[in-house]
C-alpha cells in the first residue's frame, strides 16, 4: 500500500508556542493577569510578557518568600533616545525601578524592579513619551543596531535610517501592545511609504494575507531574532554576531549602492550539550539598494517557516542554516526574495571602535562618548548626567558597548560638560583603565532567573586581578585584552567574541573561553572549565606572562592564544610556578618613610595588592583628577 503524502502526527511543539496560539495576538491570558491581586503572573503571561518588552524577576540574594518584580527593556533602533525619553526613563527608574538605569548590548535601557500593580503606568508613559518597549524580547525581531556615532556623513545617516527602516517592517501590527497597557489607543508613528509596500508585498508567499500580522502570523518566529546595520570597517555592532548583519556599500562618492548581507550569528548555548553552539555569521551574498526590506523579509520568512519549534534550544536560525548548509538556505531565501543574491562585495578589515570622548559630529556640533561601567547608570553618576542633558537639551545614544552618547553638543559647552561630568567620575577614556574601556558583563545576579554566577558585581573585582596580574608579569598600563563575562551560557554579553571570555558555568565558578580578536571577527572557544573565581589568576598569570615573552610585533592576545594552540598552553598553565623576577628597571620610590609604607601595606593588604601597586595607582588617580580639573 502507498504511504500517504502527510503523516497525521502532529508536529512536536513546544510550550511556548501553543501560549502563542492561544493567546489571541499576545494578548489573552495577560490582558487579565495584569489586573489580579497576586505580585506575579502565570506561566503563560510570563512568556507573552516577554513580546511586550518585560521580563517577570525575582531577587534572588533573598531566601524564603519571593519578591516579584519586572525588567523593562526598551526598542532604541541605532541606541537613539530622543531628550525627553531619556528624562522620562530617568524618572521612572526612581519612581517605579531601583534607581538605576541599565544600559544594555543591544542599545536599549533596561529598568529593573518595577512592580506589577505600576506595570500599565510605567508602560503607558515611556509610550506616551517617544518611547517603545513592544518587541524589545520575545520571538520576534529584537532592537536593530546601528553604529551610534551621531556623525553627519552620508554614509551613517543612511546605515541608522536603514535600521530604522527594518525595525518599522518588522514591528508587531496587531495592536496587541496599545491594547494592553494603553486600553487601544493607537501611537503609530507614520511610516515611509517604501516601508509599508515592502510590508505589503506578497508577490512570493512571504505574508499571511489576511492576518493582523503579515509578516508573523499568530505563531511568530520560532525564537528572537537579532540584525545589525553597519558601514565599512566600523564594527561597533558585532556585526557577526547577529541572525542577520548588514553592511552598506557605497560607491566612491559615498552614494549607497546595495548591501552585504550576512545570516546565522548568534551567541547562545547550554553547557555541556556540544550540539548547541555560539556561531558567526557567513556572507549570504549582495542585494541593490532598493531591495533590502524585501531580502530581509525573505529571510525572516525563512526562519519563520523552517526553524525549529520543537525544542527551543534549536530555534534560533545559526542551527537552521547549520543543519542545511548557506547553499541550500540561501535557495530558499530567494524564492521568497523572488530573486537571486549578488556576490558578496569585497569589504575592508573591520575595526571595533567605542567613539568615546569628543568627536566633531560634521554639522558643527560636537558629540561625547561617555564609559559607563557595564552600562549600570547609578548615585551621582546618575544625576548628573540628567543635569546636563536637561540643560543642554541633549539629545543621547546608546551604544551596542553598553556606553552613552551625548550629542549636538555646541563648542562652547564643551568645557563646562566636562568639569561637570569629570567631578560625578565620568572621566575622559584617557583617564580609564583600558581594561575597562572595552570589557563588558550582563546584569546576572541578583535578579536575572538565568545567572550561576555572578557578572556586573563580579567585574570590576576580575578587572583589578587582571591589571594586577598584567603588573606582576610585566605588562604595560597602555595595554589591553578584550573581557567579557555572563553569569550564564547565553552569552547575553557576547563573551564568545572576547580575547578572554568568562561564562558562568557553577556557583563561583567560570568557563573560559579565549581566541577572539579585538576587532570582534573571530570566535572564541573554550579553554577550560568549572574555574573557580579565587582561581582565575592560576590561569591568567601563566597566559600573560608568555604573551608578554612570546607575542609577534603587535599581536593581541587573542591571536597569540590561537597560534600557540590551547594544547601547548595547557602545557604551560599546568607547569606554572609563577613568573621570573627581574630587576625593576625605573625604580619610583614612592616611600620616603617607614610609618607612610606601613599603613600603605596594611591598605593594600585589604585590597589583595602590594603597596607599590596601591602607591602607582593613588598617583595616577592623582595626576588624572589634576589634569582633568585643568585641562578639556
Amino acid at each position: 500500500p502507498l504511504k500517504p503524502e502527510t503523516s497525521t502526527a502532529e508536529p512536536k511543539r513546544s510550550k511556548v508556542e501553543i501560549f502563542k496560539e492561544q493567546s489571541n495576538f499576545i494578548r489573552y491570558p495577560l490582558n487579565e493577569e495584569i489586573y489580579t491581586d497576586t505580585p506575579n503572573i502565570n506561566e503563560a503571561s510570563t512568556q507573552l510578557i516577554k513580546f511586550h518588552g518585560s521580563y517577570q524577576q525575582y531577587n534572588r540574594d533573598e531566601r524564603g518568600t519571593r519578591s516579584y518584580s519586572f525588567m523593562l527593556r526598551t526598542k532604541n533602533p541605532g541606541g537613539k533616545v530622543p531628550n525627553q525619553l531619556y528624562l522620562t526613563m530617568d524618572d521612572l527608574a526612581d519612581q517605579f525601578g531601583i534607581g538605576t538605569l541599565r544600559l544594555t548590548t543591544r542599545q536599549t535601557f533596561q529598568l529593573h524592579g518595577v512592580l506589577k500593580k505600576d506595570l500599565k503606568t510605567v508602560m503607558s508613559t515611556i509610550i506616551r513619551n517617544m518611547g517603545s518597549t513592544l518587541g524589545a524580547c520575545g520571538d520576534l525581531n529584537r532592537n536593530v543596531l546601528a553604529p551610534a556615532a551621531p556623525f553627519m556623513t552620508k554614509e551613517y545617516k543612511f546605515a541608522q535610517e536603514t535600521a530604522e527602516n527594518i525595525a518599522a517592517l518588522l514591528t508587531p501590527q496587531s495592536g496587541f501592545y496599545y491594547d494592553v497597557w494603553v486600553d487601544g489607543e493607537k501611537f503609530m508613528t507614520s511610516e515611509p511609504p517604501e516601508v509599508v509596500k515592502a510590508r505589503n508585498d506578497n508577490s512570493h508567499g512571504t505574508n499571511f494575507p489576511d492576518s493582523p500580522e503579515p509578516i508573523y502570523g499568530t505563531q511568530f518566529l520560532p525564537r528572537k531574532f537579532k540584525i545589525a546595520v553597519t558601514v565599512p570597517t566600523d564594527n561597533s555592532v558585532d556585526i557577526l554576531t547577529n541572525d542577520i548583519g548588514v553592511v552598506v556599500v557605497f560607491d566612491e562618492d559615498g552614494e549607497p549602492q546595495g548591501f552585504n548581507i550576512y545570516v546565522g550569528g548568534g551567541m547562545g548555548r547550554t553547557h555541556r550539550q556540544e550540539t548547541t553552539f555560539p556561531r558567526l555569521g557567513e556572507p549570504l551574498g549582495y542585494v541593490p539598494k532598493g531591495d533590502i526590506l524585501y531580502a530581509i523579509k525573505a529571510i525572516v520568512a525563512t526562519q519563520r517557516d523552517h526553524g525549529r519549534r520543537d525544542d527551543r534550544k534549536y530555534s534560533r536560525m545559526k542551527y537552521l542554516i547549520s543543519s542545511w548548509g548557506i547553499e541550500k538556505f540561501r535557495n530558499v531565501v530567494e524564492q521568497y526574495y523572488g530573486k537571486k543574491f549578488k556576490p558578496f562585495h569585497e569589504l575592508p578589515e573591520w575595526e571595533f571602535k567605542s567613539y568615546l570622548g569628543w568627536h566633531e559630529q560634521g554639522d558643527g556640533a560636537l558629540f561625547c562618548g561617555l564609559h559607563v561601567d557595564n552600562g549600570r547608570i547609578g548615585g551621582k553618576m546618575k544625576k548628573t548626567l540628567r543635569e546636563v542633558i536637561e540643560k543642554y537639551n541633549l539629545n543621547v545614544r546608546i551604544t551596542p558597548n553598553q556606553n552613552l552618547i551625548l550629542c549636538d553638543i555646541r563648542s562652547a559647552w564643551r568645557r563646562p560638560i566636562t568639569t561637570v561630568l569629570a567631578q560625578a567620575g565620568l572621566l575622559h577614556p584617557r583617564y580609564v583603565d583600558p581594561l575597562n574601556l572595552t570589557a563588558m558583563a550582563c546584569p546576572a545576579f541578583p535578579l536575572c532567573p538565568l545567572a550561576i554566577t555572578e557578572a556586573e558585581r563580579g567585574i570590576p573585582d576580575i578587572l583589578k586581578r587582571v591589571r594586577a596580574v598584567f603588573e606582576k608579569v610585566g605588562l604595560k598600563y597602555s595595554e589591553s585584552i578584550v573581557i567579557r563575562v555572563t553569569g550564564c551560557p547565553n552569552g547575553c554579553a557576547r563573551p564568545y567574541m572576547a580575547e578572554l571570555g568568562l561564562v558562568g558555568d557553577g556557583p563561583n565558578s567560570y568557563q573560559i573561553w579565549l581566541g577572539g580578536t579585538p576587532n570582534q571577527t573571530q570566535l572564541a572557544r573554550t579553554f577550560m572549565n568549572k574555574v573557580k573565581v579565587q582561581d582565575l589568576e592560576k590561569v591568567f598569570e601563566p597566559l600573560f606572562y608568555y604573551w608578554k615573552r612570546k607575542r609577534q610585533p603587535k599581536e593581541s592576545f587573542g591571536d597569540f592564544t590561537t597560534r600557540m594552540g590551547f594544547e601547548k598552553l595547557h602545557e604551560l598553565v599546568d607547569k606554572w610556578e609563577g613568573p621570573v623576577q627581574s630587576p625593576v628597571r625605573y625604580n619610583l620610590k614612592p616611600f620616603a618613610d617607614k610609618e607612610t609604607y606601613e599603613a600603605m601595606e596594611e591598605l593594600a593588604k585589604l585590597q589583595n595588592k602590594s603597596p607599590h601597586q596601591l602607591a602607582m595607582e593613588v598617583i595616577r588617580n592623582f595626576v588624572a583628577a589634576q589634569q582633568n580639573g585643568k585641562s578639556e
